[in-house]
């Protein structure tokens, strides 16, 4: 049956009305690496398979994957790849019912952020 009353009952809480909390964020920043990574990937692999295509299009691809928007989206990548490693294994601490109080919870969120940062400067300092 047709509900006669739908427009005058009250709408559900949503984003506008909760305050973020750190696992909310960190849970939808997950999923936001998760799709940026796919789209890191494909650029890498594009420039693999120009690279096996021929030296004039390894040039064109080459120059976009080394411009600065490239470098800019290949480090974002390697951040979401140890953001990904990193909260992946909170997630794992918390699949074992392990550091589950809301004080544990926001200090592992920090360190997750803190720790993919890191990684990630020490990658970069690796590599170049």
């Amino acid at each position: 049956m047709a509900d006669v009353n739908r427009g005058n009952r009250p709408l559900s809480p949503h984003l506008t009305i909760y305050r973020p909390q750190i696992t909310s964020v960190l849970s939808i920043l997950m999923r936001i690496t998760g799709v940026g990574m796919t789209l890191g990937s494909l650029l890498a692999v594009w420039w693999f398979l120009a690279a096996a295509s021929g030296p004039e299009y390894y040039d064109y691809v080459n120059g976009i994957v080394t411009s600065w928007l490239g470098g800019l989206i290949m480090l974002a990548s390697l951040w979401a790849l140890w953001y990904h490693v990193c909260n992946g294994l909170r997630y794992l601490f918390w699949f074992e019912a392990k550091h589950l109080d809301v004080d544990k919870v926001t200090r592992s969120g920090q360190a997750v952020v803190a720790a993919s940062v890191i990684l990630t400067l020490l990658t970069l300092i690796i590599i170049l």
